[in-house]
């Protein structure tokens, strides 16, 4: 599988760590939007595009983000028993949507979009200073 197009929406704002948001094309025929490029401590990295998770109410069976106190539709207090079975493996506070398998792929689209990041803040900063 090859990359055939990468797009950079480089991000303004009060978030410092999130840079930009990329779209990835694959073999012409296949998108994955909102890969975030982040700067960590240890230098740039990619996420890959993730939901809230959700866990529904022991009482009404709504389904409430993680982290909710009370339930949105019957204002139940939620704690820990509030984790219905089928919800068991939402432990975590957010799931990508979609995301690489193996390390080596991982390492070429982390790769690839950095280096289009870079290079839309190169074009960027070019046209600045042409003004």
């Amino acid at each position: 599988m090859q990359i055939t197009e990468i797009r950079v929406f480089l991000k303004e704002g009060l978030d410092k760590k999130l840079k930009a948001y990329t779209t990835v094309t694959f073999d012409e025929c296949f998108v994955v939007r909102n890969i975030k490029v982040i700067e960590g401590a240890e230098g740039f990295f990619i996420a890959m595009p993730s939901r809230k998770m959700k866990l529904s109410c022991s009482k009404c069976g709504f389904k409430n983000e993680i982290g909710s106190k009370f339930c949105n539709h019957c204002g139940k207090i939620l704690d820990e028993k509030d984790v219905l079975e089928k919800d068991v493996d939402a432990k975590a506070e957010h799931r990508d949507i979609a995301h690489p398998i193996t390390q080596q792929f991982r390492d070429y689209l982390q790769t690839k979009v950095l280096e289009a990041y870079k290079q839309e803040v190169h074009k960027q900063q070019s046209q600045l200073t042409s003004k």
